[in-house]
């Protein structure tokens, strides 16, 4: 491993620790622009597949309420049944109208009992055969994302498998590039790198023109870069700058140890 670039090192060093790590973050990003937008998807595939599944199990829980109420119905039904014997049979046995009366109102009440519950049980499973409709449709639903879900990771992992190994060798370098730059410019690299789109921190003046803004840099200003006697910021952008020629040593200089790295 390098040896660590403290404060009391050149700033033509530390500029060249921090081209070096930028080098190979942007690699990193290369890599996992590849994959796009396919992980975001599956992520998506999956939280959907888990509302559809929470959607299913709940409709399933509510039909095992409704059959579960039917059944306690049919009981109450045929308790009402046998109340009606009983009072039936008791009828027959009564020695005055008052109590002939009083049967009669509880063979009335037991047939509207059951009246009740048969309207209740149709209810029920009517309520059964609606969420049977909105079951087939969550489950169909369900197994077409599942499909997509399926072709997607398929997709992923095979890109993933791909540069897995390119990938965790790169990152290793990284966290080596990293441990060599001093903490204050590792702070201001990341705080930089993390506020840009597209991941660029330092950047090479090119056609006397900043990397990251793109607008001209007055010839004295470049000159002070190509010196490289201090660290030297985009007003535009807010990039660390560094001139084309450092930028094409250390980019050879970074792409044969990763070359060697990888056993190209």
């Amino acid at each position: 491993m390098a040896k660590k670039v403290t404060k009391d090192a050149t700033p033509e060093q530390k500029l060249r620790a921090l081209y070096d790590l930028q080098i190979i973050d942007s690699k990193i990003d290369q890599i996992r622009t590849v994959r796009g937008e396919l992980p975001l998807e599956v992520q998506d595939l999956e939280d959907e597949i888990a509302g559809l599944e929470t959607r299913v199990n709940k409709i399933n829980s509510e039909i095992e309420e409704l059959n579960s109420e039917i059944n306690v119905k049919k009981n109450t039904i045929e308790e009402a049944k046998a109340a009606v014997r009983k009072y039936t049979e008791q009828q027959g046995k009564v020695r005055n109208n008052r109590e002939y009366d009083s049967l009669t109102k509880e063979i009335e009440y037991q047939n509207l009992e059951m009246q009740l519950a048969e309207k209740r049980i149709n209810e029920y499973r009517a309520g059964i055969e609606n969420k049977k409709e909105i079951l087939a449709t969550s489950q169909k639903e369900f197994d077409g994302r599942k499909t997509d879900l399926d072709i997607k990771r398929s997709e992923l992992d095979e890109i993933v498998a791909e540069t897995k190994k390119e990938e965790e060798i790169l990152l290793d370098k990284s966290k080596e590039a990293a441990d060599i730059v001093d903490d204050r410019l590792l702070k201001a690299y990341s705080r930089i790198r993390g506020a840009s789109r597209n991941g660029l921190a330092v950047v090479p003046v090119e056609r006397g023109a900043s990397g990251g803004s793109f607008i001209k840099i007055p010839p004295q200003r470049q000159l002070d870069i190509a010196a490289r006697k201090k660290i030297i910021v985009d007003e535009h952008s807010g990039r660390i700058l560094v001139d084309k020629e450092l930028a094409i040593e250390e980019t050879e200089k970074v792409n044969k140890m990763l070359d060697k790295a990888l056993g190209r």
